[in-house]
């Protein structure tokens, strides 16, 4: 009888061989991804450079070139302000969320009783985040601290500053809660990258006489470092696609309005785009690790 041998890829080189399973892998995903995300992405592109018009007959497209694109800029303050405010809450709120996380995780890594509780309780605000159960939250100001911003102090604090800092520190100041919720995930990778730490290293760090707080600059921080670039690439990009994000909701809001329509939040969308993948360039150029330099 003879054996039924496994398909291979029979007269290849192993590397290709491996490489030919790994693309067979993702090649659901890519397909996926094409046909449910780069096609609709290039559509909208295309819509962004026209004037839609929905009918009973279909949709008809108008070319206006760039008009989108400057009237998002020029002529509408309120998408422009909606955008830098959006900048600058995200730069405020990622080290606030990547240190807080930091913190969690050092803390859940040491050895007490009901560990796995308290990793729990950390983690589940990451299931109730999304949906109608966050929208619900916010509207009964459960995920805010709006007493906080009409103290005497804080409001002379805010009235010093000038108008595109004052949006932001008010939001930071009401809104640490909502903040601090966003950590759940990026605990669980600092935690899973505490856990491959070698501890003879911080065996030999305190034999050499390291205290605790030098094996954590020295030692702990550095061997994070990648991790911290993770987890602020994902904190950016949860704050970005939040249902409660103001620039998402001023752009549905336009999509079917009157002097808006489908082309004009098209162009707002990319618009929004280009400003998300330009906070994560500043991220990346800032936390990537740098390679020590050869002699």
């Amino acid at each position: 009888m003879t054996e039924n041998k496994p398909f291979r890829f029979r007269g290849l080189k192993l590397r290709t061989r491996e490489n030919l399973y790994g693309y067979a892998f993702i090649s659901l995903w890519i397909i996926g991804f094409a046909v449910f995300t780069l096609v609709p992405l290039a559509q909208t592109f295309f819509f962004s450079f026209n004037r839609v018009t929905v009918k009973s007959t279909g949709i008809e497209l108008q070319p206006v070139m760039w008009a989108n694109y400057s009237r998002a800029l020029v002529t509408d303050p309120n998408f422009v302000e909606l955008l830098i405010e959006y900048a600058i809450e995200t730069l405020v709120s990622v080290p606030i969320v990547i240190i807080f996380s930091m913190v969690i995780a050092i803390l859940l890594n040491l050895k007490f009783a009901f560990k796995g509780f308290f990793r729990t309780v950390f983690f589940l605000p990451v299931v109730i985040t999304s949906g109608p159960v966050i929208q619900e939250l916010t509207a009964q100001g459960a995920t805010s601290a709006p007493g906080i911003a009409s103290t005497a102090a804080l409001t002379e604090f805010l009235s010093q500053l000038p108008g595109y800092l004052r949006n932001p520190v008010e939001y930071l100041m009401t809104s640490f809660i909502l903040i601090l919720w966003f950590s759940g995930v990026q605990i669980l990778i600092y935690l899973s990258s505490l856990q491959k730490i070698d501890k003879s290293i911080y065996e030999a760090a305190s034999i050499d006489g390291a205290s605790a707080w030098e094996s954590f600059w020295k030692i702990t921080l550095p061997s994070l470092s990648t991790t911290t670039l993770i987890n602020a690439i994902y904190t950016i990009i949860t704050l970005s696609h939040f249902s409660e994000n103001k620039v998402i909701k001023y752009i549905f809001s336009q999509t079917y309005a009157v002097q808006g329509g489908i082309g004009y939040s098209s162009a707002m969308s990319f618009l929004f785009l280009f400003v998300l993948l330009l906070l994560l360039a500043i991220v990346f150029l800032v936390l990537s690790p740098r390679r020590p330099r050869r002699a």
